[in-house]
């Protein structure tokens, strides 16, 4: 079981700055799909129901932020709540999981553990950051020592076997502020006590020093939740800026310096079809590439620009290139004859999405 955490006292409506939108974007991930094999292992890991999906959430944060808090609140003139539902039960490993993931990438090899429902202020387990498996070079890639965890269904992408969304580092803890009981829906146990909610007006999970992501697209994982129901979330979410300020990010109802982020409220029914959408639309190829580097995107409405950067290791861009998109399948090549073999991120912008994709450059 877990132990208990260290509870401090953090005022949020005490901090008044100016609004830099430092917040662009919220990112769920479908991290894993269960499927029959998945239950063999049961009377170790608990069990996990046939179809039960692991959904990672990310803070997609502009250069130079970091995450300090996702919180609820309720003082006169701020009710915000801090909401995590399903329509069924969360799924907490029964073998070694926590409400914050404390296992080694070792023990994440073994039965359900790599499944399990946490709270994060960047981590995916000990001394390792959470990813975007799109994101994952697939170096080190975990190898589940049961034969679990290998299913490919498609609207998972890419498979656990192939890439584990798992990169070495030194992520901030988790503290645990003004909540108790609340967090028992992620204990390690299937016992019914696991959900349907989790719930505060007075509390939050935060990074005493602020969380920044592993590389200079500065993406921070804050949740990973399992459950085989509908998934749905209400977040409020503070930032620290670059300037040593604050901004603070609601679902609804802002007050003062508050930032409404449409985002922040998310649910699985009403998501999949557009999420399975815009996995579609973008690819590049090929991945290492030498001369040229050809972007594939597919999209119903041509009325808006994809706009495209190429960005390097230290987060400088070095190309920029636009295009209009037509209806059908569009491929265009951009050029990289003129900058330096390494590591790069391509990243795309179209209709208010983004993404971020790994170009080696040989």
């Amino acid at each position: 079981m877990k132990q208990t955490l260290l509870y401090v006292a953090i005022f949020f409506t005490s901090f008044i700055v100016k609004a830099q939108n430092g917040l662009e974007n919220v990112i769920v991930e479908r991290y894993y799909i269960s499927d029959a094999n998945d239950t063999s292992v049961n009377s170790v890991g608990g069990v996990l129901p046939i179809g039960s999906v692991t959904y990672r959430i990310y803070l997609d944060m502009l250069p130079g932020y970091k995450f300090q808090a996702a919180y609820g609140v309720n003082t006169p003139g701020a009710m915000h709540e801090l909401r995590i539902e399903t329509t069924s039960l969360f799924f907490n490993n029964e073998d070694r999981g926590a409400t914050s993931p404390t296992y080694t990438k070792n023990q994440a090899k073994n039965n359900t553990v790599l499944l399990d429902s946490w709270l994060s202020v960047g981590a995916a387990c000990v001394g390792n950051f959470g990813i975007l498996k799109s994101e994952d070079d697939g170096v080190s890639t975990i190898i589940n020592a049961d034969g679990v965890l290998v299913n490919t269904d498609p609207l998972a992408g890419i498979p656990l076997s192939t890439q584990d969304g798992l990169i070495l580092g030194s992520p901030e803890p988790v503290t645990i502020v003004g909540i108790s009981n609340e967090i028992g829906v992620f204990d390690a146990q299937n016992d019914g006590t696991n959900g349907p909610l989790f719930s505060t007006f007075n509390g939050s999970w935060a990074s005493l020093n602020g969380s920044t992501g592993y590389d200079s697209t500065n993406k921070v994982l804050i949740a990973q939740i399992t459950t085989d129901g509908v998934f749905s979330f209400e977040l409020n979410v503070q930032l620290g800026t670059p300037s040593g300020g604050v901004e603070q990010f609601v679902a609804k109802n802002p007050v003062g310096n508050e930032i409404v982020f449409s985002g922040l409220t998310y649910n699985s029914a009403t998501a999949v079809k557009a999420v399975q959408q815009f996995n579609q639309l973008l690819n590049i190829y090929p991945n290492p590439a030498t001369e040229s580097v050809n972007v594939v995107y597919q999209t119903n409405s041509s009325s808006e620009k994809v706009m495209c950067q190429l960005v390097d290791m230290s987060g400088r861009t070095v190309i920029t290139k636009s295009f209009t998109p037509s209806v059908s399948k569009q491929v265009e090549s951009i050029d990289l004859t003129g900058i330096s073999n390494g590591m790069y991120f391509m990243i795309l912008q179209h209709e208010g999405k983004r993404e971020v994709k790994k170009l080696i450059k040989n």
